[in-house]
């Protein structure tokens, strides 16, 4: 689900964008709202994108040191990194709720008839998602892997 809306969104900036551009070069206007709206939808796209990468544990890290490790620290060391990134996911997730909820409470516009709190509440969702899937696979790396049979 996430994958599809991620196409879709990253199809719908790029439409738009071409729209503007074409519009303003050859009839001199575009869309009022079509430029907050690629701002908005790159945000969601960049949320989106942390998503689907946290899910299949793509996202992107520093794995230097990890490389020199026995499996056995390795899975200790992944397992603080993995909490520590959930933890700085959760924080992400909290206080951007605060940022939803004053925009909410202001009525602070974002683009067309859109309030801002809407285009705003990939944030606290997407980190809160992310923070989730990395508290469980920092507790899941602790164990060791269940055997297969040959």
């Amino acid at each position: 689900m996430e994958s599809a809306l991620l196409v879709g969104l990253l199809g719908a900036m790029i439409g738009v964008a071409v729209y503007q551009v074409l519009a303003r070069n050859l009839f001199g206007a575009g869309l009022t709202w079509g430029d907050p709206m690629v701002r908005v939808a790159l945000l969601w796209v960049t949320m989106v994108g942390g998503m689907v990468a946290s899910a299949s544990d793509q996202h992107i890290r520093i794995d230097l040191v990890a490389r020199f490790l026995s499996p056995a620290v390795a899975r200790r060391v992944g397992r603080l990194t993995g909490a520590f990134t959930a933890a700085v996911c959760f924080g992400l997730a909290w206080f951007s709720v605060t940022l939803v909820l004053w925009d909410y409470r202001d009525g602070t516009p974002g683009f067309g008839p859109v309030p801002a709190w809407v285009c705003e509440l990939v944030i606290p969702v997407g980190a809160a998602v992310m923070g989730l899937r990395y508290l469980v696979r920092s507790v899941a790396l602790d164990r060791p892997a269940a055997e297969t049979p040959p």
